[in-house]
């Protein structure tokens, strides 16, 4: 999971940009004109789902598509789009896997390439030296970011490829996510499951294969294991929480609370593990 959440911030930018493109479409020509507008419909689906899709894994192609659009609105009217140019910069931004950085960098020259009837011979040198330039800073900064992110992840997962973490990362989240609801009026819930110690490992894999991809499931002890269940109301959170503990073993011992009522202060995972017997608030 990122540190940070901005979602709110990205999500008026996106929103943002659709309107530039949209008052940009009145002038241009039909081709142009329906490049812009489908830029605009992938600006404005992108900004309504983004609640939940800014989990979504890098290798996914959403990074292509919106290379095939920088590249349509300047390939259908070079001497209108040419500023376009420049936003190759934030497309490489964006992680991405090798494969759709090669994609997106192929796109990019072709860009240069089709501006270069429009510039002079020394303007479009200097272009494409400064794009280059630009699109190696922001691949190297991202680069260095996932490997940051990578690493201490890593440290933290006790399964690779598995949504099973420690219970240090737990902590962290929780803080993470209580400002999100918060902000974002998300209903987060901690559940708390203990079961025997031979019972640990198949119920943290059946949980992890159950929770969804952008939540996780955390290990606290040799009996304990917690998740975060993110949902949009408190409804929807009890119909999942049913589900979840309808595959559990019937002497598991099952805590939930929602996250907004849990004091974090003083929270411990050897507090989080009593749960189950304890009232969160109390614990802390």
């Amino acid at each position: 999971m990122q540190s940070k959440y901005k979602i709110s911030l990205l999500r008026a930018s996106l929103l943002a940009a659709a309107v530039a493109l949209a008052l940009w479409t009145p002038m241009a020509p039909p081709a142009a004109a329906l490049l812009l507008w489908l830029s605009v419909g992938w600006l404005f689906i992108t900004a309504l789902v983004l609640d939940f899709s800014h989990r979504r894994s890098p290798g996914l192609p959403w990074q292509m598509l919106a290379g095939t659009l920088l590249l349509g609105l300047i390939a259908a009217a070079p001497e209108r789009h040419a500023l376009l140019i420049w936003a190759w910069g934030a497309v490489f931004m964006l992680p991405q896997h090798r494969w759709a950085a090669i994609f997106n960098a192929c796109a990019a020259m072709l860009s240069c390439l089709l501006l270069a009837p429009v510039v002079s011979l020394p303007e479009w040198l200097l272009m494409v030296l400064s794009l280059a330039t630009l699109s190696v800073l922001a691949l190297s900064r991202t680069h260095q970011l996932i490997n940051m992110n990578g690493d201490i992840r890593q440290r933290l997962r006790l399964v690779p490829g598995a949504n099973l973490w420690a219970g240090e990362q737990l902590l962290r989240d929780l803080l993470r996510e209580q400002t999100r609801s918060e902000r974002e009026a998300i209903h987060a819930e901690v559940l708390v499951i203990q079961v025997k110690r031979h019972q640990l490992w198949p119920v943290a894999q059946t949980l992890c294969e159950l929770t969804y991809k952008f939540e996780n499931v955390y290990r606290l002890n040799g009996t304990t294991l917690a998740t975060l269940i993110l949902s949009r109301t408190p409804k929807e959170a009890a119909k999942r929480r049913e589900l979840l503990c309808a595959v559990l073993p019937d002497s598991a011992a099952i805590y939930h609370q929602p996250l907004m009522e849990i004091e974090l202060a003083s929270l411990s995972i050897e507090a989080l593990s009593r749960y189950p017997k304890h009232r969160l608030s109390e614990a802390a």
